[in-house]
């Protein structure tokens, strides 16, 4: 650790007399921590100061200064409305990744990216939430722009459509509304084909039940995927 970081924030009361190291600690302004795990563990404990927004810190690790937004830390003068709340990245030859600890009470929609990366042949991409393998609902279109082809699909059963997945990329861009919430969750998607076929779709559509999700699944039609990076932002909710 730098010589200014710390490994807690602590409170005083009044009339405590405070040793020279405390006012030391107190000089640094903005409170330095050698990662985020030191910095999680400074604030909450029994003689620490409680996290709140506006609070802010340095890490070492990534030379980076962060601001706790009310709900997640974010980095300082990012916009607060999308907070990173997870990024997952995609291991080697895989045909499905499931990420755990996506959706929370914290926020009420989510974004969902899927970027880099590269398939082991032309497929599509496909979410499902939790368990939850039945009841998925939507409709949408996709233009072929080699051809100007525009075509409507109208589907349902086990899964939402969300991309494509080819030897050049991954790509995929979803937006959740209500995962978390015991309410109906609403989708949106969008993905490009990178393929010399070239394929461009949008979809929406919901899946009718009352489950509060943590996690989804993001696997192929055929082949696997090698590389490339899940993240998953919430919408602020205020």
């Amino acid at each position: 650790m730098g010589a200014n970081a710390q490994t807690a924030v602590p409170v005083f009361t009044a009339g405590q007399v405070l040793t020279a190291a405390q006012v030391t600690q107190i000089n640094t302004g903005i409170p330095v921590f050698a990662t985020t795990t030191t910095r999680d563990a400074a604030f909450g404990g029994t003689g620490e100061k409680t996290l709140a927004q506006g609070q802010y810190a340095y890490i070492e690790a990534t030379s980076s200064l962060m601001v706790y937004s009310g709900s997640a830390w974010i980095a300082a003068g990012q916009t607060p409305g999308l907070v990173l709340v997870k990024a997952q990245t995609i291991g080697s030859a895989v045909s499905s990744v499931e990420v755990t600890g996506a959706f929370s009470s914290s926020y009420d929609n989510y974004l969902i990216s899927l970027e880099g990366g590269v398939a082991s042949t032309g497929c599509g991409l496909r979410l499902t939430l939790g368990a939850t393998a039945t009841g998925y609902l939507f409709a949408g279109t996709f233009v072929q722009y080699t051809s100007s082809t525009v075509s409507g699909q109208f589907g349902g059963g086990t899964n939402f459509e969300i991309g494509y997945g080819s030897t050049n990329a991954l790509s995929a861009e979803i937006v959740l509304g209500s995962p978390n919430l015991a309410k109906v969750t609403t989708f949106r998607s969008r993905g490009a084909d990178t393929s010399t076929t070239g394929y461009m779709n949008s979809y929406s559509g919901f899946l009718n039940n009352s489950t509060q999700y943590t996690a989804f699944t993001i696997a192929t039609t055929t082949g696997n995927m090698t590389g490339g990076t899940i993240r998953v932002y919430g919408y602020q909710n205020s």
